[in-house]
């Protein structure tokens, strides 16, 4: 068995310093756990220079599409580690599923127009990656060792200059503008109310699209944005003609580690207090409201049941229920459910069986995402997505992307959603799809 190179550089808490050197780079991309200020993830991971760049084609099976990028790692190679050293990533895939790979997975009417034209999935092939540990406090470049020592070289020399200042800007034409008003959100919330009664789900995620024009460096946008709103699963990824991928998602899809996985679904959302007391009691109310407990549990046993696909039989626990998460503008309820690999299966048969994350799409999961093609006028893209590695040890980690902005053709959209239920209003819903982003909007609006 081969076994990557590691060379050490300074310890860097925030990626930021780091990635300037590769922003303008081709396929340059950044997995960002939001430190030093989210403290809940341990690993930053950045690289460019894709060997290979693979997206889906239109009509290409989600199947298919996986064998491919299976295929693509087994020409890599598998490698491991050094001994002793603990990292994530041994050179493999980095990129994301939209949420319309979905689309590919399984079958589903498209009546929502598909008006970004974002590939449902865009994924490079990286054989190096510079990975920053926050419990350790090291940064190192990890080499497959299939990299050229002149390529090593090149890149340690590159990232041992001093950072480069960040001088470009960013900046919206016209403001941040809803695609759906008041009433239409309405109308469609008061048909998933029908559904529900009628017995054809239990729960559909709805989502409303904020857009604006814009121009500059998506980086410079990102890097504000990740000041306002750090979080553990956040991530930057450029795309063709200045486009780019700005996630600053608190939530985990799923992660494979030796074989053991692990989902982390947000269900319950309550918005920051102005001062401690009112904080105080918003997160006691999150915590003891019973619809959204509900809501969480209805999300797990979906979840459970996803895992069970692909886990060994017996394998799958909830080992954490209705924990608090809190963030710069919200408190989330969140759960664990775990479980074990079965023999023969990989990470990708686990997309295959779980993608797109049951907590954002509703109960159950494929009713759920029938009414959301119904209902939301354009196609979700990038939002409800992953942005994900693997590499070539089957090591997994993957974000669902919410809070997460989209750039292209000189436009930016954010998506803000939540999930409907029987007891829900519509009001405060609407209200809960505007706080989750608001944050996002107002640091954009004052670039």
């Amino acid at each position: 068995m081969s076994t990557c190179s590691v060379h050490p550089l300074p310890y860097r808490p925030d990626p930021a310093a780091y990635f300037a050197a590769i922003r303008h780079a081709p396929g340059a991309v950044l997995l960002d756990s939001g430190r030093p200020v989210a403290e809940r993830g341990r690993y930053d991971l950045l690289s460019a220079w894709p060997l290979e760049q693979l997206t889906v084609l239109p009509n290409e099976a989600g199947e298919d599409f996986l064998v491919r990028l299976r295929g693509t790692l087994a020409r890599l190679g598998r490698a491991e580690l050094p001994a002793a050293v603990e990292l994530p990533f041994a050179g493999g895939l980095i990129g994301y599923l939209s949420y319309d790979f979905g689309r590919h997975l399984e079958a589903l009417p498209s009546q929502a127009r598909d008006d970004l034209q974002l590939p449902d999935a865009r994924f490079g092939l990286y054989a190096w990656a510079l990975v920053s540990d926050h419990q350790q406090a090291t940064s190192q470049l990890v080499f497959h060792p299939t990299v050229e020592q002149a390529e090593r070289e090149r890149l340690v020399q590159l990232f041992s200059q001093e950072p480069a200042t960040e001088t470009g800007s960013f900046q919206l034409d016209t403001p941040m503008a809803a695609d759906l008003d008041a009433e239409s959100y309405r109308q469609a919330f008061e048909r998933i109310q029908q559904y529900i009664q009628a017995g054809d789900c239990y729960q559909v995620n709805f989502a409303q699209r904020f857009r604006a024009s814009c121009q500059g460096d998506p980086w410079v946008a990102y890097l504000a944005l990740r000041a306002a709103c750090p979080t553990p699963f956040s991530g930057f990824q450029s795309l063709p003609d200045n486009g780019a991928v700005l996630s600053l998602s608190p939530e985990r899809f799923v992660r494979v580690s030796n074989g053991q996985v692990e989902t982390r679904p947000i269900k319950g959302t309550r918005p920051r207090g102005r001062d401690a007391a009112e904080d105080a009691a918003n997160a006691a109310q999150l915590r003891g409201s019973t619809k959204d407990r509900a809501e969480n549990l209805m999300i797990v046993d979906l979840l459970r049941n996803d895992l069970g696909r692909t886990c060994k039989i017996g394998s799958v626990r909830v080992p954490e229920l209705f924990s608090l998460e809190s963030y710069p503008n919200v408190h989330h309820l969140v759960s664990s459910v775990t479980g074990e690999l079965a023999a023969g299966r990989d990470a990708l048969d686990l997309i295959a069986g779980s993608f797109p994350g049951g907590s954002i799409t509703g109960a159950p999961k494929i009713r759920a995402m029938q009414i959301i093609d119904e209902l939301e006028p354009t196609r979700r893209a990038l939002y409800c997505g992953s942005l994900l590695y693997l590499d070539v040890r089957g090591e997994m980690d993957s974000s669902i992307a919410i809070r997460s902005l989209l750039v292209k053709d000189g436009q930016v959209s954010c998506w803000g959603g939540g999930g409907i239920v029987a007891d829900s209003e519509w009001q405060a819903e609407y209200q809960e799809s505007i706080t989750k982003v608001k944050v996002l909007l107002d640091t954009l609006q004052a670039l």
